[in-house]
């Protein structure tokens, strides 16, 4: 029972940042219909700027943790916000009345750029932070010497997940933002009739994706303590498969995807060959697609004539 609880709690954990850079993905499909294959690179990016701030804010001499953490995830999201909107104005913006496959392309080979880029600029090898966030609460002893831990990261990784997911839910569904998304959504050409700036709209709803993956890659490098160059096709492909398994556009959606493949991860390679992980996460999406095909929260998309 304690193993069990112990990988529950790291897969939910996993899950939060898969959950992250899933919202990302599942904004993007929702107004554009597009998916954005360089969103994982995004999140690699957020987690760079994240490592190059704090390693500043240590030679300044800044020893206060909280305020440290404040002020270098006010500039991951600054920066990575940066790099989304430059993705939509160079890879969408120009292709956005071509043919359905050219932004799709135009996007993978930004994703290349953007990992060829930052192995150029930060090199190849890992990138590794001493320990940032320190301690938490052991619970569940067993005779064998065993226990159950809960990190203070873990629990700033689910409490940020969970606050941010309520503020976009209130901003989607309660302001003037997220009504012009929601039009764009059901029919751009339209929506710009009425008034609302639809090239605007979609630049701030990569913002807001690149935003979110800045926040998960801080997470990630918080929690896992080492970076590389490569991380974010792996976690992009996880959080890709996560808004597809929930209901790609859909947020409610995007999170349970995030956590159900968290979790699946975690179980499996706790219970069985860890080599296998990613054959059970994509298998269980197989299954998933097979009997409910618009994923586990998605609606089927409905054509009108």
């Amino acid at each position: 029972m304690e193993y069990f609880v112990q990988q529950l709690i790291n897969g939910i954990t996993l899950g939060s940042i898969y959950g992250l850079i899933a919202i990302g993905y599942t904004m993007v499909y929702g107004i554009i219909g597009m998916i954005n294959f360089a969103h994982g690179d995004i999140f690699m990016i957020g987690a760079f700027v994240s490592l190059i701030t704090i390693l500043l804010l240590g030679m300044a001499g800044l020893s206060w943790i909280p305020l440290a953490l404040l002020i270098t995830l006010i500039v991951a999201m600054l920066l990575t916000s940066a790099y989304g909107w430059t993705v939509e104005r160079l890879a969408y913006r120009p292709l956005r009345g071509s043919f359905r496959l050219a932004p799709l392309i135009s996007a993978i080979g930004m994703s290349i750029f953007l990992q060829n880029y930052v192995q150029l600029a930060q090199g190849a090898r890992v990138k590794p932070l001493q320990p940032v966030v320190q301690g938490g609460f052991t619970f569940m002893e067993r005779p064998d010497g065993f226990t159950v831990s809960l990190s203070y990261m873990q629990i700033v990784i689910v409490v940020v997940t969970i606050a941010l997911m309520a503020a976009f839910s209130l901003l989607i569904a309660r302001t003037s933002l997220g009504r012009a998304q929601r039009a764009c959504e059901q029919d751009r050409r339209m929506a710009a009739l009425v008034g609302i700036n639809v090239d605007r709209t979609i630049s701030l709803t990569f913002v807001m994706g690149a935003a979110l993956a800045a926040v998960a890659g801080m997470m990630f490098l918080l929690y896992y303590g080492v970076i590389d160059f490569y991380i974010g096709f792996l976690a992009g492909i996880k959080a890709f498969t996560a808004a597809v398994l929930g209901g790609i556009g859909s947020l409610p959606g995007a999170m349970l995807g995030g956590l159900l493949i968290g979790l699946i991860e975690t179980f499996w390679s706790a219970y069985f060959t860890i080599e296998y992980k990613d054959v059970a996460a994509f298998g269980i999406l197989v299954l998933v697609l097979i009997f409910l095909p618009t994923g586990l929260l998605g609606k089927p998309e409905v054509e009108k004539v």
